[in-house]
This record gives C-alpha cells, structure tokens and sequence, in this order.
C-alpha cells in the first residue's frame, strides 16, 4: 500500500457494504481487474474504508457491521443499485464473473441503445451491468428504439 495520499479526489464514490472485505476487494482485483488505491483497517481486522479504481473509475467498500447500520445487499433481500462498467470485452469480463462466483440476471446480448451488455450479481450481492458500445446513437435515435421495443 502506499504511503501517500492517492491523486484521486472524486466528487461522488458508490460505496458497497460486503460481508469479508478482504475477499471482495481480492475478487474485484482479480475478476474486474480494479487496482486498490487505499484500505484501511479496524483494530480488529475489519476493513473500515477501502478504495479501488477501476476503467477509470473509482468505488469503494466497507464491511457489513450492523452496529454501523451497514448491511449488505444479502441482508436486505437485494440491492437496488446497479452500477454500470464500460469494458472492452463483456463477454470475457461476464465469464470470468461467473467462472468465480457471480451469476447471470440477464445474459449478454445486444441491445437496442446500441450497447452490448448484461446484468450480473457478484458474490457479495452487488449488481453489475457490463457493457460496450457497438454503436454510436443519438439520444432521439435511442429513444426512439426503446419506444420501439417497449411496444
């Protein structure tokens, strides 16, 4: 870990409360290849605060403590939160989620506002839609094709 104060400053951080920290800061590393920029831990081991980046991006976790009045998505029944992941191959990033725990919501497809794109949950509850641009649409052009697929 390093030292200094990390050059990130982001005006809006989603946090995600986990049940094992360490475990999900290892699978998010490892499965959507995020970096770690910081982590910092209780007395008793518990990780009070961690930071990772990833696509240009930057979120961060905490673990489930029900005194803090933090409980993970598995204690609420679900999360209704979604965070989106811009990646260069979905396909890739999806089979890899799965091959390590997390499950399909909604299997990759393309889709009519021109992303290539489906919804996981990862092992700790968190939903995650990855996806691609494969074309580039006007927001009219859009919205025209969700009127169209609404129907």
């Amino acid at each position: 870990m390093p030292s200094e104060k990390p050059a990130y400053d982001p005006p809006l951080t989603p946090r995600l409360i986990v049940p094992d920290a360490p475990a999900a800061i290892a699978w998010y590393v490892d499965t959507l290849g995020a970096r770690e920029l910081e982590r910092y831990t209780l007395p008793d081991g518990g990780v009070a605060h961690a930071a990772l980046a990833v696509e240009g991006g930057v979120f961060a976790l905490t673990e489930a403590a029900p005194h803090w009045h933090n409980r993970d998505p598995r204690d609420l029944g679900g999360s209704p939160v979604i965070l989106s992941l811009k990646v260069a191959d979905p396909d890739a990033t999806v089979a890899r989620a799965v091959e390590r725990g997390a499950s399909v919501v909604f299997p990759l497809a393309d889709q009519p506002y021109g992303h290539r794109g489906g919804r996981i949950a990862d092992p700790f509850g968190h939903l995650w839609i990855v996806f691609r641009v494969i074309e580039d649409l006007t927001p009219d052009q859009i919205q025209a094709r969700m009127a169209a697929y609404a129907e």
